[in-house]
């Protein structure tokens, strides 16, 4: 096997990752690629400075193989994050000299040393006026425990001691089979006394997948044991399908035609696979033990990497064309981009007051961003997004929800992986797949099919709410649980009033804190998800004058005190209108909806009244006055009983009017409510 070095950059946005890591590529190539952002090769992400979609590229220095995973870092992509570290065994932390270490960077950090992997510590940026190498230096060596002569000063823009990391990484760092002996455990999912058969010649990680038109779909893969050759039979047991690869080819960045993957290393392969589906990134490749007509799928996943989870987005959006005209081009536009984004879920809805449109789930806000513009300008979509939002888990105390009585909550639940949470906050243990078949064989049944057996009596009183018009009324609730994050939060100490101002706004409680050094302290928070993911990061930029930076991650459901609001109009519910908020919120958000539907509403011949309720409780109330009628205009000089009575007439055929009659409420009135502006 090759001397191998397979490995990626940790640093915040803006701290010089790709343009270190197009370095590296310029040094190290044979033909001396040239030119600024080599590996950002996506318009968005060179325009924004961010790194988007993960880029795999082999280099060679010394001798010495190295594989890098060009990963985007903001938090918003940590499921992509997770995937580069699981992929790698060694990482280059770089922080900019001109700034502190941010807390994202913390984040990221952590979740590496969580991973075990060996860190060369890296300081960007020095030849800037502002640059404070010795401060952060210092930094570093406190938080790492490190010598400062560990630190290698680069300027990756004038290539200033470059080579030198290069050299770090093949002389520090140690071969992979000393990782993989030290990290034993963490390559399979069950013990080795529990593997009954022979172990299988290959086993490769899928830490990414794309489609391309012409080879349909392409997936990145890692190598952990044996090799890779054409036409070998490989099994995936999640996504339950078997391959034969017909090409395999190295990233150098760009694709190059190969044989045979070793261990240990990275490269793509074609798998002729129609969707992502049957080749999911959270996946194992396993070499085929015996006839393919006999494959047990379950078997083969006590071989899988047991450290790659599912994504599990928790924000969606409604999204609705801007021409009504145009659904079904956005749906087509949907699922050529689903194929290369496995992060985000489309589901179709439609309703008598808003027409069609879409639900999409997003990592974070960032992600919906950027999915905003990849529609504006890879499919000439132009699109309506909604405020983003998060789904709760309800308690139901009344069976008789439809939803319950034909048992789809629970398939909803299992589908969904959030029966994990329920059953986290009834403190129930979580069984795997594979435990309930050695205690009760239940054929050839899928994996959800077995979980939702098994758990339908402990999930039966659970719903899914993820519209905010289909929360159940509240007598037939028993509680609420909605998401929180943990949020890291990294500041100067002088803003700490300021920040104690936002714990009251935001419903956020302190479970931590410590100081890097004599004015920097971080802070951990336990805050509900759904007050984050709207403005909170604007507000705590504003309020500590852009010194803040912040971390989020989801952490568990909770039961919170969550309620419907229901708007009324002319004494009918419109369902459109509701919303879920906190208790404590209710009155403002019931008093703003209402006064804000009294600017979009045209009057009508009769007046309206817009009412805000939760329950049978009423908490705002506007009035839309009717279109007035001057009935009395030729009457001039006429006798006075003559006036009242066209007045008493007009009056009585309003109030008959708003008996008989429905407010005709415009399309757009709807969009305006919940436009993210």
């Amino acid at each position: 096997m090759r001397s191998i070095r397979n490995f990626c950059i940790i640093a915040h946005i803006d701290h010089g990752k790709s343009t270190l890591a197009d370095r590296f590529l310029e040094i190290t190539s044979k033909n001396k690629v040239k030119g600024t952002q080599v590996l950002d090769t996506m318009d968005l992400e060179q325009e924004r400075w961010i790194t988007i979609k993960l880029t795999p590229a082999r280099m060679e220095w010394k001798g010495i193989e190295l594989n890098l995973i060009d990963t985007p870092w903001h938090v918003d992509f940590q499921y992509e994050v997770s995937r580069s570290l699981a992929a790698v065994e060694w990482c280059v932390l770089l922080v900019d000299a001109s700034q502190w270490i941010q807390a994202q960077t913390l984040s990221t950090l952590y979740m590496a040393m969580e991973h075990e992997l060996t860190i060369i510590p890296v300081l960007n940026k020095i030849d800037l006026p502002a640059a404070d190498p010795e401060r952060r230096a210092q930094e570093i060596e406190n938080l790492l425990g490190i010598d400062r002569d560990e630190i290698i000063a680069v300027s990756a823009k004038t290539w200033m001691n470059v080579d030198a990391v290069l050299d770090a990484i093949v002389e520090r760092i140690n071969t992979p089979d000393l990782f993989i002996e030290k990290n034993q455990e963490k390559f399979w999912s069950i013990s080795s006394e529990r593997l009954s058969w022979i172990l299988p010649k290959t086993r490769a990680l899928i830490f990414d997948s794309v489609f391309d038109p012409y080879k349909w779909v392409v997936t990145y893969v890692k190598v952990l044991q044996w090799s890779v050759s054409i036409w070998d039979t490989l099994v995936l047991p999640y996504s339950q399908s078997l391959i034969k690869p017909t090409e395999v080819w190295h990233f150098s960045p760009w694709y190059t035609k190969d044989t045979t993957l070793s261990a240990w290393q990275i490269w793509y392969i074609l798998t002729w696979q129609k969707s992502v589906r049957d080749a999911q990134v959270w996946d194992t490749f396993v070499s085929l033990q015996g006839p393919a007509s006999k494959v047990d799928f379950y078997t083969y996943r006590d071989y899988s990497i047991p450290w790659f989870k599912k994504v599990k987005p928790f924000v969606f959006s409604w999204i609705y064309p801007v021409s009504s005209d145009d659904y079904d081009k956005l749906k087509i536009a949907f699922e050529k981009l689903a194929l290369n984004d496995s992060a985000i879920s489309v589901e179709p809805e439609s309703s008598l007051a808003m027409g069609q449109w879409f639900r999409c789930w997003f990592l974070w806000t960032l992600h919906m961003d950027i999915i905003k513009e990849r529609l504006s300008r890879e499919y000439d979509m132009e699109t309506l997004f909604t405020m983003p939002t998060v789904t709760f888990l309800v308690a139901m105390k009344n069976f008789k929800h439809p939803h319950i009585v034909s048992w789809m909550n629970v398939k909803e639940l299992i589908t969904s992986w959030l029966y994990k949470n329920v059953l986290e906050h009834i403190n129930h243990d979580i069984v795997s797949v594979e435990d309930i078949l050695q205690w009760k064989p239940m054929g050839k049944k899928t994996s959800e099919e077995i979980l939702t057996e098994y758990y339908q009596e402990l999930l039966k009183p659970w719903l899914i709410v993820s519209s905010w018009w289909t929360m159940p009324d509240q007598w037939m609730v028993d509680k609420v649980l909605e998401p929180m994050v943990s949020v890291e939060i990294v500041w100067p100490d002088e803003f700490s009033g300021n920040i104690m101002w936002l714990a009251q706004e935001y419903r956020w409680v302190m479970k931590g804190m410590e100081y890097i050094d004599d004015k920097r302290v971080v802070r951990r928070y336990q805050m509900p998800m759904s007050e984050i993911i709207i403005d909170f990061y604007d507000t705590l930029k504003s309020t500590t004058k852009g010194y803040a930076t912040m971390n989020y991650e989801f952490l568990l459901y909770q039961e919170s005190e969550m309620v419907r609001v229901d708007i009324f109009i002319n004494s009918e519910r419109v369902e459109a209108f509701s919303m879920v908020v906190h208790n404590s919120k209710a009155y403002e958000v019931g008093k703003k909806m209402v006064s804000k539907l009294k600017d979009l509403i045209p009057k009508h011949l009769f007046a309206i009244p817009l009412q805000a309720w939760i329950w049978v409780k009423m908490i705002a109330r506007e009035t839309i006055p009717a279109m007035r009628k001057d009935v009395i205009a030729k009457c001039y000089g006429w006798d006075v009983s003559r006036k009242k009575k066209l007045l008493k007439k007009q009056k009585e055929w309003k109030k008959k009017m708003k008996q008989m009659w429905r407010v005709s409420v415009p399309w757009d009135v709807f969009i305006k409510m919940v436009w993210n502006n």
